[in-house]
C-alpha cells in the first residue's frame, strides 16, 4: 500500500516518538547489560523512602565489582537523579575534562557529579544518600538531584559521625592576603591554627573542638560510638614544614585531650576509618622510605606501608603491623577485622592513576574488591554497605541512553528537520508526477 503525504508525516512522527521514548526510558537498563552473576542473583535491597537507603542482612553484590568509564553524555546527578550511592569514583575522562564524580547507583545507574575549580573531593554520608562538597558546605541529595547549603564557606571534610548526623571537618583561619601597617609592621596573621569542628551538615550548627593547637589538620576519624575523635597534624608550622604530625585522642562535647602522641614524619592516621570497629584500638599508616619535604615523586611512590595499632586508652602501641604494600592512602572500612583499604597508584600523570580496594588479611594476604578505571584518582562507599561487607556484585556498564535533555533535544531536532524535508519533497514529486486533468 503505498503511503500518501498524510500518512508519511504520522509514520514519522509516530516513528520519531517511539524513538524519543526509548532514548528517554530509565538507566536499569544498565543493570540488565551488567546482569548480576548466578551466586549473586539472590541479593535484595529494600529503599526506606524517609532515610535513604537500607541495606537487608542478606544482601550480597550491592557493591560492584568493577566498574568503567561513564559516556560523555552521560547525565548528572542534578539532571536525572538515580537513588543511593553503590559507590562513587573520580576521574577526568568525562565531558568536563577534569575531575568529576561518577555516581554508580544501587541499581547500577551512571551518574555525573560535576566538581568546582579547585573543590577537591567531598564526602558520601553513611546511608549513600548525600554527598557534602569540600569549601562550598553544599549538601547535594543523590536521590532528588537538589543541593543547598546550611554550613558557612571554608569547611574541609573529613569523616562522618557514625550515626550519620554529623561531619568532623576543619577550617582555615589564615588571612588570604598579607597587609603591612605605615612602619611596615605586618597587621595580619597567614599562620593562624585551623579550627576542628564538628558541624551538622542538615541544621547548619558547628561547634569547635578543643583538642590543643595545630597548623593545620591533616586527617580525622570518629570512633565507633561516636563520642571519641582522632586527629592529626603539624601543631607547628616548623613540624609543618618538615611533615611532622601530632595525633590527639579528643572528646568533642568538651574536657580536653584524652592523650596525644608525637607521630614523627613517617606515620599518620590511617583514614576516616581508622578507629577498629571494637573501639579499643586506633590504626596508623606508616611506611619505609625516603620521608620528609625534599622526597623525590619517584622516592614517594616507592614506600612500603604497613597498618601499626594504638591502644585508644593509653597511645600506647599494641599487637602486630599489617604489611600493605605500596600506594594505600588510607582505611575506609572494615570487614570484620580485616581493614579495608583505598589505594590509588603513584605515576606522573592524573591520567595513568588507578584506585582500587582491597581488603588486608592478619597474614598479610590481600583481596582486591572494587576496580576502577585507570585514570581514576579517588573512591568511596558508603558506610553502610562496608559494614555489612556488600560486595561481590555485578559490573554495571553505564546506559547510553541515561542522558540530559539537550542530547535528545540535539538528535531530535536535525531529526524532525529531515522527515519535513522528505515529506516536502515527497509531496513536490507527487505533484509534479500527477497527470494534469483534461
Amino acid at each position: 500500500m503505498r503511503l500518501t503525504g498524510g500518512r508519511l508525516r504520522r509514520a514519522a512522527v509516530v516513528g520519531l516518538a517511539l524513538g524519543l521514548v526509548a532514548l528517554s526510558a530509565p538507566a536499569a537498563n544498565s543493570v540488565a547489560l551488567g546482569a548480576p552473576a548466578a551466586g549473586a542473583a539472590n541479593s535484595t535491597v529494600a529503599d526506606s523512602t524517609a532515610g535513604g537507603s537500607t541495606v537487608t542482612d542478606s544482601t550480597v553484590g550491592v557493591v560492584p565489582s568493577r566498574v568503567r568509564d561513564p559516556w560523555l553524555w552521560q547525565a548528572t546527578v542534578g539532571q536525572r537523579p538515580a537513588g543511593p550511592a553503590a559507590l562513587v569514583f573520580f576521574t577526568d575522562r568525562t565531558r568536563y575534562f577534569e575531575s568529576t564524580g561518577v555516581l554508580v547507583a544501587r541499581d547500577g545507574a551512571y551518574r555525573l557529579i560535576p566538581i568546582g575549580i579547585a573543590e577537591g573531593h567531598g564526602l558520601l554520608s553513611p546511608d549513600g544518600r548525600h554527598y557534602l562538597r569540600p569549601q562550598s558546605g553544599e549538601l547535594l541529595d543523590l536521590t532528588t538531584g537538589r543541593q543547598h547549603r546550611t554550613l558557612k564557606p571554608g569547611l574541609h571534610p573529613f569523616a562522618w559521625s557514625p550515626d550519620g548526623r554529623r561531619v568532623l571537618g576543619t577550617r582555615s583561619n589564615d588571612d588570604s592576603v598579607i597587609s603591612y601597617g605605615p612602619d611596615n609592621q605586618q597587621l595580619n596573621d597567614p599562620e593562624k591554627p585551623d579550627d576542628l569542628l564538628v558541624v551538622d551538615p542538615y541544621q547548619g550548627t558547628e561547634q569547635v573542638v578543643a583538642a590543643g593547637t595545630f597548623a593545620a589538620h591533616n586527617q580525622a576519624a570518629w570512633s565507633p560510638g561516636g563520642d571519641l575523635v582522632a586527629v592529626t597534624g603539624p601543631p607547628d608550622v616548623p613540624a609543618q614544614l618538615a611533615e611532622r604530625q601530632r595525633l590527639v585522642v579528643v572528646d568533642p562535647a568538651g574536657g580536653g585531650p584524652r592523650w596525644q602522641v608525637d607521630l614523627g614524619d613517617r606515620r599518620t592516621l590511617a583514614g576516616p576509618a581508622a578507629w577498629h570497629p571494637d573501639g579499643r584500638r586506633l590504626a596508623l599508616l606508616a611506611f619505609d622510605g625516603c620521608a620528609g619535604p625534599r622526597c623525590t615523586a619517584e622516592q614517594a611512590a616507592a614506600r612500603t606501608w604497613r597498618i601499626e595499632f594504638l591502644d585508644t586508652a593509653t597511645g600506647q602501641a599494641v599487637g602486630q603491623a599489617l604489611p600493605a604494600g605500596t600506594s594505600a592512602s588510607g582505611i575506609i572500612g572494615w570487614r570484620a577485622d580485616d581493614p579495608i583499604l583505598r589505594y590509588v597508584s603513584d605515576t606522573e600523570q592524573d591520567t595513568d592513576r588507578q584506585a582500587l580496594l582491597a581488603a588486608l588479611s592478619p597474614d598479610g594476604g590481600r583481596e582486591v574488591l572494587v576496580t576502577t578505571p585507570v585514570g581514576s584518582t579517588d573512591l568511596m562507599v558508603p558506610a553502610d554497605l562496608l559494614t555489612r561487607a556488600a560486595f561481590g556484585g555485578p559490573e554495571p556498564r553505564p546506559s547510553p541512553f541515561a542522558a540530559p535533555l539537550w542530547v535528545y533535544l540535539t538528535l531530535g531536532v536535525p531529526t524532525l528537520l529531515a522527515i519535513a524535508l522528505i515529506v516536502r519533497r515527497t509531496r513536490r514529486h507527487r505533484a509534479a508526477t500527477v497527470p494534469a486533468p483534461e
